[in-house]
């Protein structure tokens, strides 16, 4: 698997985002995801019709989350959210991460035997997972480096994958980077940047030092362009 295939996998961890200001506030369904491709777009459109020719792919669905509870699958297609029509991740990212966790939802699915309307009851997002998600929103993914084997929690983590025209590009942020400061946060592991991450307002600019090499660069991303955006 290429580094982009895996940047992109990791980036489609889970359902969140924009509105909120505290990350422990967002909803949570608990799977993997990605946009369909066009080959899968016109592939659906022939099958099921024109009006079918979208949606976003379940890659993975996480045990013991809202998710696996409502019986959605690998393989599904999320093609409706409360009856609005699903083109792409990130705006089934938005719906999930701003619907009420005291009331079922209902998404409708496409898996083999036609559609499916599934209800689902969602919770808060964890803290570990809100972090990931943080930083895949400033448009980078990491994880721990391979400087001590032995001891891989007492790694600090390695930026492995920059989205391209993202806040994190754009503020000078490297792959190969490893991060030893959020904000005014030391860091020393990963399971510790994710912590510190999901304590940042998701509407202002992350302030991260990393070491690049043998130097300590101070870097300043921009809050992530469409915050503000519905």
């Amino acid at each position: 698997m290429s580094a982009l295939a895996r940047g992109l996998g990791a980036l489609a961890l889970i359902l969140l985002v924009a509105g909120a200001a505290d990350a422990r506030a967002w909803s949570w369904l608990g799977v993997r995801i990605r946009d369909l491709s066009e080959q899968e777009m016109d592939e659906l459109a022939t099958r099921h019709g024109i009006a079918e020719g979208f949606g976003v792919v379940i890659v993975e669905v996480i045990d013991d989350t809202p998710a696996a509870r409502a019986g959605m699958r690998s393989g599904d297609i999320v093609v409706a959210f409360e009856g609005r029509p699903i083109t792409e991740t990130r705006l089934l990212m938005r719906l999930i991460a701003q619907a009420p966790i005291d009331r079922d939802i209902r998404l409708t699915v496409l898996r083999t035997g036609g559609r499916k309307a599934l209800p689902v009851r969602l919770v808060n997002m964890p803290r570990p997972v809100a972090g990931e998600r943080i930083a895949a929103e400033f448009g980078f993914v990491m994880r721990e480096t391979d400087t001590a084997p032995e001891r891989p929690s007492a790694s600090p983590p390695a930026v492995t994958f920059v989205v391209r025209g993202s806040p994190a590009e754009r503020g000078g942020l490297e792959v190969g980077d490893v991060i030893l400061q959020v904000n005014d946060q030391a860091v020393l592991t990963r399971d510790a940047v994710r912590d510190a991450l999901s304590d940042v307002p998701a509407d202002r600019p992350l302030r991260l030092t990393v070491r690049r090499d043998d130097r300590h660069v101070a870097l300043t991303l921009a809050a992530p362009d469409d915050r503000s955006k519905p």
